[in-house]
């Protein structure tokens, strides 16, 4: 199965949690594939640090990269346009990482659970 993984998620491995690092390699031992999209590295390299430049390289580039299509970015707008009827104004980075999982059947691998509310996708709980 693929994971894909949020932001905070890159960012608690980047400042070298033990228990994040942990979690990737129990899923990595388990032959589960770990992935990116383009709103996770944005937001990583968006908040790095200049020391974690290197490090940021090297992690983003081990993850597989699920591209953001036409479909995927048409299906966000329709995830933010939906919860906002229903008063949950979420982000468009959290709809687009959303959109994302649904195109290709991932597990969201994050601690920000109230970020998903669609009952469609699978969140990954430690």
């Amino acid at each position: 199965m693929i994971h894909l993984l949020d932001t905070n998620i890159l960012i608690h491995i980047l400042r070298g949690s033990a228990e994040h690092r942990e979690m990737l390699v129990r899923l990595v031992g388990a032959d589960h594939i770990l992935a990116s999209c383009s709103i996770t590295i944005t937001e990583v390299y968006a908040g790095m640090q200049a020391r974690e430049a290197d490090k940021t390289g090297v992690l983003v580039n081990s993850l597989q990269f699920l591209p953001t299509s036409a479909k995927v970015a048409e299906n966000a707008g329709l995830l933010k346009y939906h919860w906002a009827g229903k008063g949950c104004n979420l982000s468009m980075a959290d709809v687009t990482i959303a959109a994302v999982a649904m195109e290709y059947r991932c597990m969201i691998v994050t601690e920000n659970i109230k970020d998903f509310p669609m009952p469609e996708l699978s969140i990954y709980r430690q």
